[in-house]
This record gives structure tokens, C-alpha cells and sequence, in this order.
């Protein structure tokens, strides 16, 4: 299965969870799992997500995340997850 590991990090405010939730969902992308939590007013959260039906490249989803943080103002991160598994192996 092709996954990757999103992480939204950034000041808390209603609609992060819906935007991220819905920006993945128009690309066909499964969220597999999901964590998060609010520390002092700053939301993190964390999820593994399956890439295999994704509509479009990689690299052009990331740039939609990026995009759509900017416009959450918090930041995304989008990593697939051989890049996890290959620093286990160092």
C-alpha cells in the first residue's frame, strides 16, 4: 500500500481538522489514522494516510496542502512513508 504521514502543526481555530479532512478527500486520499491534540492553544495532529487512489502526482498534493495551510495559517507537512522506514534502517 502507498501511505504517507501528514503533519498539520500551527495556533488553534475552528476548521483545520474539515479543511485538511476535505482537501485529502478531493484527491482520492484515505485517511487511515488519525492523531491530535491542542497544547496551549497550538494543534497538532498527525495522520497516516493511503495514497494508492491519489488523483493526482504526489508532488502536486503537497503543494494543494501547502496551499491550503497558508490559508489555515498552520504548517503542512506531507512525507510518504518509505522516507520513515529507510531512516529506521540507518
Amino acid at each position: 500500500m502507498n501511505k504517507a504521514v501528514v503533519t498539520v502543526v500551527g495556533q488553534d481555530k475552528p476548521g483545520i481538522i474539515a479543511g485538511v479532512a476535505a482537501n485529502l478527500a478531493q484527491h482520492q486520499v484515505n485517511i487511515l489514522d488519525v492523531s491530535q491534540t491542542i497544547m496551549d492553544d497550538i494543534f497538532t495532529m498527525s495522520m497516516l494516510v493511503n495514497l494508492t487512489q491519489l488523483d493526482k502526482q504526489f508532488n502536486l498534493l503537497q503543494d494543494d496542502l501547502n496551499a491550503l495551510g497558508e490559508k489555515l495559517g498552520v504548517e503542512i507537512h506531507t512525507q510518504r512513508e518509505e522516507i520513515f522506514k529507510a531512516m529506521q534502517q540507518v
